[in-house]
């Protein structure tokens, strides 16, 4: 699988990633054989990006990915976490977690972006996973502590970036305009992008992918089906955006679109992948794969070719914003290292 560099580190990713949330028990649970299988498929697939944190089932997730990787050659792949949620021994569980994960709740998540806070987080994270370093780090939606992660946590990733103990440095969040900050205002070499550049929203043409480009540093997307409106072929009414279910007029955007995709001998999902490569700041779609089946698919689908064609006939119908770059992404191996 094709990779590409986060521009002006040594890091690079291959254009798929592997999105360990769900092996958390997002939602429902994950049996671990399945998480394990998940794993595997996607080494054989050819993917060499991880990406995982704390939030993510209590530490769950990072246990299992670092379980699943174990044993298999550290240069060869890229393991992402992140900072800012602590987990600690929570005084007052009720057995299962609040937010979103189907696991006990023994330990609870504490809000720090301190130096403190980050360096304990990182050392959490490496004794959970086994392993020896992370690749990348990313503030974890600091959307309420800004100041905080700016003036303490950021520059701490740069103190460690720069001693070689980390690769590559950012922050991800759901919103675009504060990732564009930390681009323009902070040591950040990456941000990774939830849901604001997919063929419903590109509202990150707005901030952060013009200051990416500007800067010339990297984005990577992740949340490209928008919480699920785009992950079929023909949408349906009750589907998710954005955590909630769809309304009724972006069923029928989705299903429009849907439409010019099968015009063009492919489907909503593929181009929902393909998309984000349209724009050049963007080196890496990075997904939820809960199982091997999952990652069978979301790999078929990647490697889908995507005619170009596709994007001229979105924009020229109203259907994605007349600024959306013609892009390559029914080339992508032209843009490979």
């Amino acid at each position: 699988m094709h990779q590409r560099k986060i521009q002006h580190t040594s890091v690079s990713l291959t254009e798929l990633g592997f999105g360990a949330s769900v092996i958390g028990n997002l939602y429902r649970v994950t049996p671990a054989e399945d998480a394990a299988a998940a794993v595997d498929a996607a080494w054989e697939a050819g993917i060499r990006y991880f990406d995982t944190a704390p939030h993510y089932g209590l530490g769950l997730s990072e246990r299992r990915l670092g379980a699943a990787l174990r044993g298999r050659p550290r240069d060869e792949y890229v393991v992402s976490s992140k900072v800012g949620r602590l987990l600690v021994p929570n005084e007052e569980p009720r057995g299962v977690d609040t937010e979103g994960f189907v696991v006990r709740d023994d330990l609870r998540r504490r809000w720090d972006f301190s130096r403190d806070g980050v360096l304990r987080s990182i050392e959490d994270t490496l004794e959970r996973t086994g392993l020896d370093r992370l690749d990348v780090v990313y503030l974890h939606d600091p959307d309420d502590h800004w100041r905080q992660a700016v003036e303490e946590a950021m520059p701490t990733l740069a103190d460690l970036r720069d001693q070689g103990v980390i690769g590559a440095i950012g922050a991800g969040m759901n919103q675009s305009a504060m990732l564009a900050r930390f681009l323009r205002e902070s040591a950040a070499d990456v941000v990774m992008l939830a849901g604001r550049y997919t063929l419903l929203d590109q509202s990150a043409l707005d901030d952060v992918l013009p200051a990416a480009r500007e800067l010339g540093k990297s984005v990577v997307a992740v949340g490209v089906f928008n919480s699920g409106l785009l992950s079929r072929d023909r949408p349906a009414e009750g589907m998710k955006y954005d955590y909630q279910d769809a309304p009724p007029d972006l069923v029928a955007r989705a299903r429009a679109i849907a439409g010019v995709c099968a015009a063009h001998g492919t489907t909503l999902p593929a181009a929902a992948i393909a998309f984000p490569h349209t724009h050049p700041s963007i080196i890496n779609v990075t997904l939820g794969m809960r199982n091997a089946e999952q990652v069978v698919r979301n790999v078929e689908l990647h490697d889908r070719h995507i005619p170009e064609g596709l994007w001229d006939d979105l924009r020229a119908q109203g259907l994605v914003r007349s600024d959306v770059p013609a892009g390559h992404a029914g080339g992508r191996s032209s843009r490979c290292l």
